[in-house]
């Protein structure tokens, strides 16, 4: 097949075809690698760093992923949803090293509150929320992640987690329910 991308080419690609032509030569695969990468590294960052709880731990979870990502390109796949097959890698290496190390208390640095004029309510407000994050059961925090900060349905976290719909959704109600209450008596001094 001939190859002939120019670099801005690559980001009219649906992400299959991007993942297909992962397993061409260098220069087509490293185009295809970084167009792929630029779409999903934030999404894959996030939930690294949500479900680890360490900058350092989400780092390694991270590089992994894209790792074995590249990796698998290599092997003759079916490719339909490169997001989920992304999350997929990173949820079982974010498990596997949950198992190993407890997570700590991650900074929130992405909602933006209305409190510009004052950053120490900010920051406070942004400290609250990431202790109420660590207080969660891990399936309530994976699920009320991707579904916050990755915006993903019900559905496509079904398919990274491999559980039913109605888990899920079990699972997002109860994880906003608990910050709703984990929060409550904070919040009520910054609406006033």
């Amino acid at each position: 097949m001939a190859k002939n991308f120019s670099r801005h080419s690559f980001s009219r690609h649906r992400d299959a075809h991007l993942f297909g032509l992962l397993s061409e030569d260098q220069s087509t695969k490293d185009q295809a690698f970084t167009e792929l990468y630029a779409r999903h590294s934030s999404r894959v960052w996030l939930y690294c760093l949500k479900i680890t709880g360490d900058r350092e731990a989400a780092e390694d979870m991270f590089q992994e992923t894209f790792l074995r990502f590249l990796q698998s390109a290599e092997v003759e796949r079916e490719m339909t949803n490169v997001p989920a097959f992304l999350l997929r890698i990173a949820r079982n290496l974010c498990l596997n090293a949950k198992g190993k190390k407890r997570p700590v208390a991650t900074p929130l640095e992405e909602p933006e509150f209305p409190v510009e004029e004052h950053p120490v309510e900010a920051r406070e407000l942004e400290r609250l929320i990431s202790t109420a994050l660590d207080l969660l059961s891990d399936e309530h925090r994976e699920a009320f992640v991707l579904q916050a900060y990755n915006g993903m349905s019900y559905e496509e976290i079904a398919d990274i987690i491999d559980r039913p719909v109605s888990t899920v959704r079990n699972r997002v109600v109860r994880a906003k329910k608990k910050m709703r209450e984990i929060l409550a008596p904070y919040l009520v001094d910054y609406r006033e």
